[in-house]
């Protein structure tokens, strides 16, 4: 495969990255702890249930994925930082969920997320970050749906109540938010808070763009990253419906269908900050305005088809791994008051499963061999719908 070539990019001129464009308030220390203890609060109540330890946020997977990263060859200076300084091939690990604590049925419809895990990275790394990888993790909305710490608390606690509901009950409420969702999306908006109470439209994840949400250092600036689809077959499923009510697992099957006959191709873009005040640090609620700094393709991410979902899988990524962007590389390090907080809260939760499941959770060095669908070897026959 031939590199690909960046065509000539003007950019304007980033705001430089310094440490005083965080802002932490005294309080933040108390609120990170409140935060994690009521996600422990629902992996405990998840683990009580089932007795299989789970993700405090995103339990529930449903595609686990190989794949390659190009960066892009000639990209600009202020984009090619980090990770993205120098063409190059990276192995990747893609985990596709949705965001509660606990395993539910996919008519409870809420964010889908996208973490990737990026294999081999060389540079300095961020405190407490073992291995050579880095972390992207993405939810398919521009941003937050709250501004900070203490309104994801309180979001938080509202997930934590529910977490012991019966489960008709989610469904119903759901689908009563996703009627919600369609009225307001009628008027030409979105809720964030709505969609994350399960009004989120039951679209294929694969045509969604992904995106961080929240800040992270890009090298010597600061940016948002997004992923887009980037072939015909992706795109053709922008917009596309899932009947999220024949199947509990209507989302996994889908993702099964499609990458048993095709792959993927993704952009990955960078959106550089160029004016602190309209694209604020601190305020993770905020939609970087893409009229001052559009987001600009960097990478490109390749996936061939293979076996989307297997135990086999499962048990490499969703038991022997976890994604956080606190895993990578200093040029990267993540920003803003709901990316601090998040390092406390993604160690405890991880933690917990490597104590509960005995499985050992740690940085891959390599795909793993469970994601080799080369002579049979993974053909999908243990595609196990729990």
């Amino acid at each position: 495969m031939a590199d690909t070539v960046t065509p000539h990019i003007t950019v304007t001129a980033p705001v430089p990255y310094t440490p005083d464009v965080e802002t932490i308030e005294a309080y933040e220390e108390d609120l990170t702890t409140d935060i994690k203890d009521v996600v422990m609060g629902i992996v405990g109540k998840t683990y009580a249930d089932g007795h299989q330890p789970l993700r405090g946020i995103h339990a529930k997977s449903h595609a686990l994925l190989s794949g390659e990263l190009e960066v892009l060859d000639g990209l600009p200076p202020e984009l090619a930082q980090g990770l993205f300084a120098k063409s190059a091939r990276y192995p990747v690990i893609l985990r596709f969920s949705t965001t509660p604590g606990d395993i539910l049925p996919d008519s409870v419809s809420t964010p889908r997320g996208l973490a990737i895990k990026v294999i081999g990275v060389d540079g300095e790394r961020l405190p407490d970050a073992k291995g050579a990888t880095q972390d992207f993790v993405m939810v398919n909305g521009p941003a937050f749906s709250t501004p900070n710490g203490k309104g994801f608390l309180g979001n938080l606690k509202m997930l934590a109540a529910t977490t012991d509901r019966v489960e008709g009950v989610k469904v119903a409420v759901s689908k009563v938010m996703q009627g919600a969702e369609k009225v307001i999306e009628s008027f030409g908006s979105t809720s964030g808070a709505v969609r994350a109470l399960g009004g989120e439209p039951a679209h294929h994840p694969l045509g969604e763009t992904y995106y961080t949400q929240v800040p992270l250092r890009y090298g010597d600036y600061i940016a948002k990253l997004s992923l887009a689809p980037a072939c015909d077959p992706l795109k053709d499923l922008t917009g596309g419906h899932i009947d999220i009510d024949h199947h509990p697992y209507a989302i996994r099957e889908a993702m099964i269908d499609y990458f048993a006959v095709h792959g993927g191709e993704w952009e990955l873009r960078a959106q550089l900050c160029t004016d602190i005040d309209a694209m604020p640090v601190e305020d993770a609620s905020k939609v970087w305005p893409e009229d001052k700094s559009p987001f600009i393709p960097v990478a490109r991410l390749h996936v061939p088809p293979q076996t989307a979902w297997s135990e086999t899988r499962s048990a490499a990524v969703d038991d022997g791994m976890s994604f956080s962007p606190w895993h990578g590389i200093m040029a990267h390090q993540p920003l803003g008051s709901i990316m601090r907080l998040r390092k406390r809260v993604y160690e405890a939760s991880a933690g917990f499963r490597a104590q509960h499941d005995g499985h050992t959770v740690a940085e891959p060095t390599a795909i793993p061999g469970a994601f080799r669908d080369d002579d049979g070897a993974e053909d999908g026959t243990d595609v196990f719908y729990p």
